[in-house]
């Protein structure tokens, strides 16, 4: 009873800050969490320790459905080269870098439990990326590849973290096996979720005229897909983002209009909901990792969590420019190779310098990273105990709150500033 009057106390705070938030013009995401960790450390606060299946399965589901639901599926396949290379050899090109920085700097770090942070920290995060970025102007093209991304490179993430959590706790670990895996995790998740889709999309022309449950059915399904997904050891992220943009594109013949307007109202109410409630549990858990590690470790992982926070954005900002030269390189070689009607194919994919540099910016981390450290395992396979298990915990979430304050904070500012530098730049070659 006491953790669910804190939750209903915590949803009205979220509600009169979210408000605040929009007179003062700063990001929701930001205060939300500034103030979560501020609650946290209030001496009649109740500790609240989140657990990681209640995130994967309640919050992850409806986040990634409604993002899946409500992204442009035209300019997500016209971008689907950008989204495709930031989420899934990026994710594991971050995860190695944060590995070899965390072995060879953090005492005692083992390379398994090393690659462990690298995938906890390596997908930025849906949530943080669609809040922090409305209302900044940005282009629907750089929205599509941001929230894209998202919903992709959290299972990419979360099968590395697979990988790396076998290794520590002692399961042979054969990298063509893993390979082979990864496929079949991500190829099965797809499979789930066409299917489910389809079993839905029957159910849904079958009551056409009952809006409530055709909405009553929209509602649950993502926490089916979801459950079924993980039961046969597939990825349930991807399924639930498969049925998301699958039911997207073909929800003009499955529902009513007006079942359509009122599904919206419903899920823009329920995923605010969740989303404000998600970054003040992420502040809250600041004041319970402090306690977990010895207070002369503090500033050691304080200043390690800066450093793989700057490595990860300086990696991220790398990348995205590259992948941006070689986009237009293609372009071109396209362009000259390729007569009549297919000459200007994928030239909607082309970024510019404003554009690359604010995606490479918006990756903030979130409550996928979270969720993923509060779910190391306590004991080694042999019955040791994790030793390393509140450090990482510790860096994940000091790099989540880095990177949704600092980077949060400031990307209004770098758009307001790019934004600046392009208008002069037009104005001096007219």
């Amino acid at each position: 009873m006491e953790h669910y009057s804190i939750v209903l106390f915590i949803l009205g705070l979220m509600i009169v800050l979210s408000a605040l938030a929009t007179r003062i013009k700063i990001p929701y995401p930001i205060l939300l969490v500034s103030v979560g960790i501020g609650m946290g450390f209030i001496p009649s606060m109740p500790t609240i320790i989140l657990d990681p299946e209640i995130i994967f399965l309640i919050f992850l589901p409806p986040l990634l459905f409604d993002a899946a639901y409500n992204i442009s599926y035209k300019e997500l396949r016209s971008n689907l080269a950008t989204v495709g290379t930031l989420a899934i050899p990026l994710v594991f090109l971050t995860t190695t870098a944060i590995a070899v920085v965390a072995h060879y700097l953090i005492p005692g770090m083992s390379w398994p439990i090393a690659f462990a942070l690298g995938a906890i920290l390596s997908p930025p995060d849906a949530v943080a990326a669609t809040n922090v970025t409305k209302g900044l102007g940005l282009s629907h093209r750089t929205l599509t590849i941001l929230e894209g991304e998202s919903l992709v490179n959290d299972a990419s993430g979360l099968i590395a973290y697979r990988f790396a959590v076998a290794a520590i706790t002692g399961t042979s670990f054969v990298f063509w096996k893993a390979g082979v895996q990864f496929l079949t995790v991500a190829l099965g998740g797809v499979v789930v979720g066409m299917l489910f889709g389809r079993i839905l999309a029957i159910f849904l022309l079958r009551v056409y005229n009952n809006n409530l449950i055709a909405i009553s059915a929209i509602v649950i399904s993502p926490f089916i897909t979801y459950l079924l997904a993980e039961e046969f050891h597939v990825s349930g992220v991807i399924a639930v983002v498969v049925l998301g943009v699958a039911l997207a594109v073909h929800s003009g013949r499955l529902v009513s209009p007006e079942a359509k307007k009122q599904n919206k109202s419903f899920w823009d109410v329920v995923i605010f909901l969740l989303n404000g409630l998600v970054f003040i549990l992420i502040g809250l858990q600041f004041p319970y990792v402090i306690n977990s590690i010895n207070h002369e470790d503090f500033l050691p992982f304080i200043g390690y969590s800066f450093l793989i926070s700057l490595i990860m954005l300086i990696l991220r900002i790398f990348w995205v420019f590259s992948h941006s030269k070689n986009l237009q390189k293609s372009i071109e070689k396209r362009t000259k190779n390729i007569v009549g009607f297919r000459s200007n194919l994928y030239a909607d994919e082309k970024i510019d310098w404003k554009n690359s540099l604010i995606i490479g910016w918006a990756g903030m981390r979130g409550i996928v990273s979270l969720a993923a450290a509060l779910s190391l395992p306590l004991v080694l396979s042999d019955g040791t105990p994790f030793t390393q298990r509140e450090p990482v915990i510790f860096i994940s979430v000091v790099v989540v709150l880095i990177t949704l304050i600092i980077q949060g904070l400031t990307l209004p500012l770098l758009v307001k500033v790019l934004d600046s530098i392009e208008k002069r730049l037009q104005q001096s070659k007219i």
